[in-house]
């Protein structure tokens, strides 16, 4: 068996040379390696907001259809919203996709075992909300295989990394800055 994926890597494969992609990235270590993979105003990172990035990612989708739409978040976020996967699997979107980061641990709050390092499987869970496409990435290969499909298909895909925490990378915090930045990338603001 490989190593563990390094998250930091992990992200910055999945969000290079981004083009128009829009990223909705949970509270705490996906938004920090989606900051450090590159700043940028179509980021919409949630600052206190833990389990609502899945739900803003489909809101978003529905309100720009023609744009590709990318949730990037923790095992934590998504065992704690296991609901909103089946409110995004039931609304059909070619134009989303939702990539776990999943290293078996509560990283906001301590590191404490989460479910998914005690048995919990989020894509058989995806399955048994609806999704039609799930995916696991746990290594270099199956992670360069996933990051296309994550910018074409309606994916849901559990990425498992390495529990270790890097330097945390502090992207724009203001909410409101952020609002409006992420509008006017839309054309909206």
């Amino acid at each position: 068996m490989s190593a563990p994926l390094d998250r930091r890597r992990a992200v910055a494969t999945l969000l290079h040379d981004p083009g128009d992609l829009l990223v909705v990235s949970g509270l705490g270590s996906a938004t920090y390696d989606a900051g450090a993979a590159g700043d940028r105003a179509e980021n919409f990172y949630l600052w206190g907001a833990m389990g609502g990035a899945a739900m803003i990612g489909l809101g978003l989708a529905l309100a720009q259809p023609s744009r590709r739409v990318l949730v990037l978040t923790g095992d934590g976020e998504a065992l704690m919203g296991l609901g909103a996967l089946a409110t995004v699997a039931a609304q059909r979107l070619d134009n989303l996709a939702i990539a776990v980061l999943d290293n078996g641990r509560f990283g906001e709050t301590g590191g404490q075992l989460s479910h998914t390092a005690l048995g919990a499987d989020l894509a058989a869970i995806a399955r048994g909300c609806g999704w039609e496409r799930t995916a696991i990435a746990d290594d270099a290969a199956g992670l360069a295989a996933l990051a296309p499909r994550l910018r074409r298909e309606p994916v849901f895909a559990v990425i498992r990394i390495a529990p270790a925490e890097p330097p945390r990378f502090l992207p724009p915090r203001d909410g409101a800055q952020l609002c409006h930045r992420f509008r006017a990338a839309l054309g909206a603001g």
